[in-house]
């Protein structure tokens, strides 16, 4: 399917160069004088690697008809990440460099979605949020109210982020994977 790149939006899958690429980022430039220019950062599907691409706003671009599939996320190693359609119990897998930080912050037995093209595994769509037990982290001192001071915490996932002093272990809280940010405490 071929549309205008200024219709390009994060997310999408384009053919480019022969190969297969993920929209990372993509912003209009206007130069001025001339026609608008549309920036893109792409992210090769198979080697991780990013490139910048402008285009022409009018200039025709072939993108992915991809589907949205809902998987079980099951295990990762240090090349992969599996997962398995719960409907069908066929398992494939994403190449870690593919996914990339998001990986850190999956737990085993999660629902995830994953972007499929003929059957073949592209990536996986990043959720809103994630919510993580904060595995272990310092306790704030007495009297430190500096506001919007921050500590690392270490998550049930390995994965460090930086927390408002008031987080304590064993506590739930909400996390932005694709910026790696904390967002918010869970009751629980």
């Amino acid at each position: 399917m071929r549309i205008n790149a200024g219709n390009l939006k994060k997310g999408e899958f384009v053919f480019y160069q022969g190969d297969i690429w993920q929209v990372q980022k993509a912003e209009f430039y206007s130069p001025g004088k001339g026609s608008a220019l549309m920036k893109a950062r792409l992210k090769n599907i198979n080697s991780g690697k990013n490139v910048d691409s402008t285009y022409k706003s009018n200039e025709q671009i072939e993108t992915l008809e991809v589907q949205s599939v809902e998987m079980q996320y099951l295990y990762k190693d240090n090349e992969s990440l599996y997962f398995m359609d719960e409907r069908t119990y066929n398992q494939c897998a994403i190449p870690r460099l593919t996914a990339g930080d998001v990986s850190q912050f999956l737990k085993e037995g999660e629902k995830v979605f994953v972007y499929m093209h003929e059957d073949k595994p592209l990536n996986i769509r990043p959720p809103m949020s994630v919510i993580l037990k904060v595995a272990a982290t310092e306790d704030a001192i007495k009297g430190d109210t500096m506001t919007g001071a921050k500590k690392p915490a270490t998550l049930e996932t390995g994965v460090t982020v930086l927390v408002p002093l008031f987080v304590k272990a064993g506590e739930l809280i909400k996390v932005n994977p694709e910026t790696g940010q904390y967002t918010d405490r869970v009751k629980g």
